[in-house]
């Protein structure tokens, strides 16, 4: 899976030694934020001292991470591991496209879709709509 943002905080990096094999071990953990009207972000861990120093992730750095989820079971409870493989930097793919049209190149784009219908009149909940069938423009009963 990929996710396009930017890196807003980097954590400390954990490490220890393995009680099965004896070997060191190195983590560390990172949040990326997706730009949008309603921004997310996401906690990614990086496994191993070697693509630690590899990748070199920096705050305030735009990159596209991707990254395998799994999940394990400990005391009866489930967590997420979200490990990332590889990172690319690079800019920040806008969503939307820059309107420069050629002229009569291509017709003219539908306009975009509302994410929220409109907003409903204000009154009474429970008796809108009721005895006002033909007021309503939609044909659903209810």
């Amino acid at each position: 899976m990929d996710l396009t943002g930017k890196i807003i905080a980097v954590l400390p990096a954990s490490s220890g030694t393995s009680q099965r094999t004896g070997n060191a071990w190195m983590s560390q953990d990172y949040v990326i934020e997706v730009p949008g009207q309603y921004p997310r972000r996401m906690v990614f861990r990086v496994f191993g001292e070697d693509r630690i120093k590899q990748f070199n992730i920096q705050t305030a750095e735009d990159v596209t991470v991707q990254f395998d989820i799994d999940a394990h079971e400990y005391n009866g409870r489930w967590f997420n591991d979200i490990r990332a493989y590889n990172i690319i930097r690079g800019p920040i793919a806008q969503t939307v496209p820059a309107a420069t049209p050629a002229a009569g190149a291509q017709p003219a784009a539908a306009a975009p879709q509302a994410p929220f219908p409109p907003q409903q009149p204000a009154g009474d909940p429970f008796t809108q709509g009721q005895g006002a069938a033909s007021e309503s423009t939609d044909d659903l009963p209810f």
